[in-house]
């Protein structure tokens, strides 16, 4: 087993990277934890505990298994710990949820590191706020995954299934959304621009992620610096309904600035 780069100390964090060795491995003893995350095995053993109780995990004697499917998923959609720019980004992004709100998510890898790491957010796990948030999403790999967190609402659209992006969309997803309202929306995009707004290649996951743009009170756009300043196929939304950008450090300097003239927010990590 290989040892992530950071060792992670606080709860959260550190959950983020055991439950991504357990994807990985399937099962965890004590010992192996304490070598991969740098942490005490009192620690371990509290945490394996702790993540049982929230139905995550499986004890077994000397340590956990994975007890669902979610981490049985395609291998692009487990956490990828030598990804430190979508890390940070994911981490960045998680931590802007509040408790008691109703969150988006659309499709795609860095979605779905968000995703992980709010449902990995101690806070929210030790709340006696029930639900501690509310996520409403078109990505079969996203629901999956929240459904198993008992502090967590999952409402999963409905719709056609898409094997590239695990995206549902259609009358059905657009029919359920159409009855819904998100406080912020976390989109995955191809491409953003200050002079086109966020887009797509896919011209039905482009009307989905519109609408969930248009349902929603704050857009936050998580993308890999190499999306930025560039354009793809479907618009799906205008630089004007974005309120956040948050990319990372390869994000071009020039694209920044044009993101950031059209009133645009970036946060770069």
């Amino acid at each position: 087993m290989s040892a992530p780069s950071s060792r992670p100390q606080d709860r959260g964090a550190r959950w983020s990277a055991l439950l991504g060795l357990l994807a990985e491995n399937g099962r965890l003893s004590v010992g192996e934890v304490v070598e991969a995350l740098g942490v005490s095995e009192a620690t371990v053993r509290r945490d394996f505990t702790d993540l049982a109780a929230q139905q995550l995990v499986t004890r077994t004697h000397g340590g956990i298994v994975a007890s669902a499917v979610a981490y049985d998923l395609p291998a692009r959609y487990k956490q990828a710990g030598t990804d430190t720019a979508k890390d940070r980004i994911a981490a960045y992004a998680a931590d802007l949820a509040v408790e008691g709100s109703v969150v988006g998510f659309n499709g795609g890898t860095t979605t779905s590191a968000v995703a992980r790491r709010l449902a990995a957010r101690a806070d929210l796990a030790s709340s006696s706020r029930r639900p501690a948030i509310t996520v409403v999403t078109n990505a079969l790999n996203i629901a999956t995954e929240m459904v198993l967190r008992p502090f967590v609402r999952c409402v999963s659209l409905g719709g056609v299934a898409r094997t590239e992006s695990y995206e549902l969309s259609g009358p059905l997803a657009a029919m359920v959304l159409g009855e819904l309202w998100l406080d912020t929306v976390f989109l995955g995009v191809d491409a953003v621009s200050g002079s086109a707004g966020a887009m797509c290649h896919h011209e039905g996951e482009a009307g989905i992620n519109a609408l969930m743009v248009e349902r929603a009170q704050r857009v936050v756009v998580v993308a890999s610096g190499a999306k930025l300043g560039r354009r793809a196929f479907a618009r799906i939304c205008p630089p004007s309904r974005i309120d956040l950008v948050v990319t990372d450090t390869s994000a071009p300097e020039d694209a920044v600035a044009d993101l950031r003239s059209a009133g645009v927010t970036v946060e770069v990590v």
